[in-house]
């Protein structure tokens, strides 16, 4: 049974497509993924950087911590976490968070319409471990801290305005967000092992200064509906967040958060879950679990991830064996890529260019084990369109 059909179209960018909401067409069903043979085919011996890509791929270092980016004067960032690519221009700009504390952050790399480099620069400074977040469709990078009772932060991927700390978004351990046009909500995942699945929605659609935060709530099980309950005090500060609300759905260690066409795809690292919650229904089930599949499980230690315009979903391992891996819209899962002697990092911050061509994302620690080792990769080839 296919869970999802889309509407497959130009790529406007993953980012884009994950907050625009309109690319894709087509209702969940539930069939947790598993293992069969990728779009993409088998992955090949090692490459020059240690990747082992699928036939007609290849790939660059586009950064490394504590270095310059190319020919520009930013020194990247230790720790590259969560990402997002913005158009710009002909070109466009990859953002990456950084996971350290104190001093985490963010910066953007800006290309070219060739996929030349031609800037770098500090986005935020200043914060605590920032992890991951998402993009808006007015063109911010959230940014999260995964810290307890840690905000989100609203920045400007071009570097020019000033980034801007949302207190009413709520103080706790955050981790990803994914905007909703269609209900003008944000849902937000939560880095505990009682986690909580959350949304906030804006007083005004583009203005996150104030608005309503709120808690999902079902019964035990991983499937049916679920009903939102308000936060009474999103500042969590005589009560965490996830412990004021009665019934509050428990999720172990909310991790990368994705949204597309009703659908809010998020995982839970505790359990190697893909969740899918069903907006427009709002009903919740399992797009896929480790425990549930046929065989040895490809996927594990599941993380950051982002989707294309084909509807495939790539889902990022924190340990596991350093892969990325791609669950398909007739629910396979299958290995895209795997970094080899990197066995103590984790790969973070997949995003993909406007034209949906290139796809970037963060090896940690690197080869190093240590966030002073991060490298930030770019993976160019066929994705499916």
């Amino acid at each position: 049974m296919e869970r999802r059909s889309f509407l497959r179209g130009a790529v406007i960018g993953t980012s884009a497509a994950a907050f625009g909401g309109t690319l894709w067409r087509g209702a969940a069903h539930a069939a947790p993924a598993q293992p069969g043979a990728g779009p993409y085919g088998a992955l090949g011996s090692p490459d020059a950087n240690g990747l082992r890509l699928p036939s007609g791929f290849s790939s660059r270092v586009i950064a490394r911590s504590g270095q310059k980016v190319g020919s520009t004067a930013y020194t990247w960032h230790n720790a590259p976490d969560g990402g997002a690519c913005y158009a710009d221009g002909t070109g466009w700009i990859y953002v990456s968070n950084s996971e350290i504390n104190p001093s985490g952050g963010a910066g953007a790399v800006r290309f070219s319409s060739t996929g030349a480099i031609t800037g770098a620069y500090r986005i935020l400074s200043s914060t605590r471990q920032n992890c991951a977040g998402g993009k808006t469709p007015w063109n911010t990078w959230l940014s999260c801290e995964e810290v307890d009772r840690g905000y989100v932060y609203e920045t400007d991927p071009w570097g020019v305005k000033a980034a801007v700390r949302r207190d009413a978004m709520g103080r706790f351990k955050h981790e990803a967000a994914a905007a909703d046009p269609v209900r003008r909500t944000v849902y937000l995942t939560e880095d505990t092992t009682d986690g909580c699945f959350y949304r906030f929605t804006p007083t005004t659609w583009g203005d996150l200064s104030a608005g309503r935060l709120e808690v999902l709530k079902m019964g035990s099980g991983t499937s049916g509906p679920v009903t939102w309950a308000t936060v009474p005090d999103p500042s969590g500060a005589s009560t965490a967040t996830r412990n004021q609300v009665s019934g509050a759905k428990r999720f172990t260690g909310g991790e990368g958060c994705y949204y597309a066409d009703d659908i809010c795809w998020f995982t839970t690292k505790g359990d190697n879950r893909v969740w899918q919650y069903n907006a427009a229904a709002q009903t919740i089930e399992l797009a896929y679990d480790d425990s549930l599949v046929n065989g040895t499980a490809p996927l594990t230690g599941v993380d950051n991830v982002t989707g294309t315009s084909s509807g495939d979903l790539f889902v990022a391992e924190d340990g596991g064996n350093m892969e990325i891996c791609v669950i398909t819209p007739d629910d396979v899962v299958a290995s895209f890529l795997r970094i080899d002697g990197q066995s103590g990092s984790e790969i973070t911050g997949p995003a993909f260019s406007p034209d949906g061509k290139r796809l970037y994302f963060s090896s940690q620690r690197g080869t190093s084990g240590s966030s002073s080792g991060g490298i930030t990769y770019e993976v160019t080839g066929p994705f499916r369109g």
